[in-house]
């Protein structure tokens, strides 16, 4: 069932971009270079601080330029594009 819903998440990535301050931790999971302890990080820290432009996933600690590179096509803060 783990691995249908991964696949599923992984399916559903490919066509929609994904609401960093909305997601869930199965859809953060589906980023590439997102784990498990940054998908509860960048949770923790939308919490006080909501995300105004994609940039500032890379706010959250162990987020760096190179994750953000890898998923900066696949996220969004309004999701209207």
């Amino acid at each position: 069932m783990k691995k249908f819903l991964i696949l599923f998440l992984f399916v559903v990535s490919l066509f929609a971009k994904i609401n960093i301050n909305t997601a869930t931790m199965q859809e953060l999971y589906s980023l590439k270079g997102i784990g498990h302890t940054k998908a509860i990080t960048i949770m923790e820290y939308r919490k006080k601080y909501p995300f105004k432009k994609i940039e500032d996933v890379m706010k959250v600690k162990g987020i760096g330029k190179k994750t953000f590179e890898n998923i900066k096509s696949k996220i969004c803060v309004d999701c209207k594009e």
